[in-house]
């Protein structure tokens, strides 16, 4: 059993920053990539960004240059630093991880809010 928990959400003005963590404990062993994905209301859940456990990163297209995602691997630990913050940014963000062979955990949701 995987537990994610996700904090660093809240309301931030147009232009501005966040940086989202999600720690992870529990059965951590076989963990092959962390993620964040987001959902804004009416949409669909979308990827936002994937780092594996070798260090290897993916994008979406349209945040490339404004998201990064890193990890902490000694505190089990991933991050999601946003800049340059949109309206349109305005979701509630996912951490997801991957177990081999193929298990999906997810945390809670965090609640991102882009003002303008």
């Amino acid at each position: 059993q995987v537990q994610l928990v996700e904090s660093g959400g809240g309301l931030v003005q147009a232009g501005g920053s966040l940086r989202l963590s999600c720690e992870v404990s529990g059965s951590i062993f076989g963990i092959t990539a962390m993620s964040w994905y987001r959902q804004a209301p009416g949409k669909q859940r979308e990827l936002v960004a994937t780092i594996t456990t070798g260090g290897s990163t993916n994008y979406a297209d349209s945040l490339k240059g404004r998201f990064t995602i890193s990890r902490d691997n000694a505190k089990n630990t991933v991050y999601l630093q946003m800049n340059s913050l949109k309206p349109e940014d305005t979701a509630v963000y996912y951490c997801n991880v991957r177990v081999a062979p193929l298990r999906f955990y997810w945390g809670q949701g965090t609640q991102v809010t882009v003002s303008s």
